[in-house]
């Protein structure tokens, strides 16, 4: 099957599994409005090929996804209909993710921020690298974490701990990701990919019915929360835009 995304996103056929990549190394792969576009446009173009049964999503270079871009960013506070473009895209992200019917497992080789690190934690099953780790830095910019942790990390780990790293932002490295249940193990970063696409096969090989269906019940739990949260927390982000905070943020990067 061919897919019709742009270079910023690549997804490669290995038998019944697909490989996704983020592509924009050089920027280590932070979600520049055409990444962000292919990220919804991805999970229906995966749905319509008859041969996948299992995902693998992962990003080139040495980073996963450093999250939401600098220009966009500055864009969204200087454009109000840019900006509210963006809050609609972000909960069609989560909500053609969590929709997706097949298995998909983050391969997270290198760090996954904001944006990036709800990507990765809104995968089925989280394999990290020894060397990285998740952050949701939303508030540390200023923001609501409208479209990070608030809505899911509560279903995945203590309300407690959830808030202690989204008030933060404190990096979680690869191993407390897995005892805090926001990944499932660590992995050596040489053999991250290979082991990913091994996970991928096996379960590409059970009764694909059994698989998908079971997938899409245990998402309703996170559908759910979606449903509740998500309507207040992306309002609430997009008011962070006419905060002082944001301003002093904005300034920073300007002058970078």
């Amino acid at each position: 099957m061919t897919y019709d995304l742009p270079p910023e996103l690549l997804v490669e056929s290995d038998d019944a599994v697909r490989i996704v990549t983020f592509n924009n190394p050089g920027q280590l792969n932070a979600f520049s409005d055409p990444l962000h576009d292919a990220m919804i446009d991805v999970w229906s173009q995966l749905a319509k090929d008859p041969e996948c049964r299992a995902v693998v999503l992962t990003g080139a270079g040495r980073a996963f996804s450093a999250g939401g871009n600098i220009p966009g960013f500055i864009r969204d506070f200087e454009d109000p209909e840019h900006r509210r473009a963006s809050l609609r895209a972000a909960r069609r992200l989560v909500d053609e993710m969590l929709a997706f019917h097949i298995p998909v497992i983050a391969a997270v080789n290198g760090p996954a921020v904001g944006l990036g690190c709800s990507v990765a934690t809104l995968c089925d099953i989280v394999l990290m690298a020894d060397g990285a780790y998740l952050a949701d830095t939303h508030v540390s910019i200023g923001l609501v974490a409208g479209d990070g942790g608030a809505m899911s990390w509560p279903l995945m780990t203590s309300i407690l701990k959830a808030k202690e790293y989204l008030f933060t932002g404190d990096r979680i490295p690869a191993e407390q990701a897995v005892a805090l249940g926001l990944a499932n193990r660590v992995v050596p970063g040489d053999t991250l990919l290979a082991e990913a696409r091994a996970l991928a096969h096996r379960i590409a090989a059970q009764p694909p019915q059994a698989v998908q269906e079971t997938k899409r019940a245990v998402n309703l739990h996170l559908q759910q929360a979606a449903n509740l949260v998500l309507p207040y927390a992306l309002a609430a982000e997009g008011e962070s835009f006419g905060t002082d905070d944001i301003r002093k943020t904005i300034e920073k990067f300007r002058s970078r």
